[in-house]
């Protein structure tokens, strides 16, 4: 069964020509982790700030299990539990206040409510942190507490843009270990905002990939990442005054950091180039990633 059923969405912004979301349709099927990957302004926040009924469509439709979004004022938060890119609610709370008011506005008695945030505190590793106010946390420990506060009183449906931004590599490692857990046991449909595609590879079912307003590709990441099959990537890190030359054009990640996708029979020729440049101090060849997939389509217009 659908979760989401969306249908030539289309959103323009005032005084814009180009639109934000153009035209886009797909759907989203109960108990799956679909990821929506994309450069910054590509069109993801977007789209889910019109899933969560924040953002009306210029045209085009979304339903919801079936219904339309607006179909009365609280269908929409009874089903899903939304974590933006950053928030200011309930900002000058304590770090149980926040988990204990936001389960208990969205239902749970006062004991559930307690019960909700002691779990929530243990399950996020934030007890250090329970009687700090808000603003006084790290920007790491703020991204959890807007996580806790979206978890707090499950709903069905999760919709996380960037959940993982700020966030320690052992932080990053809860998180995605957390969802896959809830997606497993609770059967949560849930849905990811992310530009960190390499993370995001190791969880989602499914993929849509987005640029420029447009989805470009669609599908499960091992399928989509079958026309990369005869290409590798190659990551290098040099000196940065003393650039390698390659026969092809990198695409640059860092000062003294490139990364190509190369053709697998080409491999011998760039290690060999490799090894007979010094400034070259490390390198990694693997099969391709969603990354990669991303950059060739969004290179090749899609």
């Amino acid at each position: 069964m659908p979760v989401y059923e969306i249908e030539h969405l289309t959103k323009i912004y005032k005084g814009r020509s180009t639109p934000a979301n153009d035209d886009l349709s797909f759907t989203v099927e109960q108990g799956e982790i679909f990821g929506l990957l994309g450069d910054n302004g590509a069109g993801k926040t977007t789209l889910v700030r019109q899933m969560v009924n924040l953002l009306t469509p210029t045209s085009g439709t979304i339903r919801l299990f079936g219904k339309p979004l607006n179909d009365s004022a609280m269908y929409t938060p009874l089903q899903i539990g939304y974590m933006p890119q950053s928030s200011n609610a309930l900002n000058m709370l304590t770090v149980a206040e926040t988990f204990y008011f936001a389960a208990h506005l969205r239902g749970l008695s006062r004991n559930d409510a307690q019960r909700e945030r002691d779990r929530l505190i243990d399950l996020l590793h934030l007890g250090d942190s329970r009687d700090m106010v808000v603003p006084r946390l790290s920007g790491g420990q703020k991204r959890m507490v807007l996580l806790g506060t979206t978890l707090a009183a499950m709903r069905p449906v999760l919709i996380l843009d960037e959940p993982t931004n700020d966030l320690s590599p052992q932080n990053r490692r809860l998180v995605w270990e957390l969802l896959r857990r809830i997606n497993q046991e609770q059967g949560t449909t849930i849905i990811l905002v992310t530009h960190n595609a390499i993370e995001a590879e190791k969880i989602i079912q499914r993929v849509g990939i987005m640029s420029r307003g447009k989805m470009i590709a669609l599908g499960q990441p091992g399928r989509l990442k079958g026309e990369l099959n005869e290409q590798l990537r190659l990551e290098v890190i040099f000196a940065p005054d003393s650039p390698p030359e390659f026969p092809q054009t990198p695409h640059k990640i860092a000062p003294g950091r490139w990364q190509l996708l190369i053709d697998r029979t080409d491999a011998p020729t760039y290690l060999d180039i490799i090894n007979r440049t010094p400034s070259i101090e490390d390198f990694q060849l693997s099969t391709a990633t969603l990354e990669d997939l991303y950059l060739h389509l969004a290179d090749n217009g899609g």
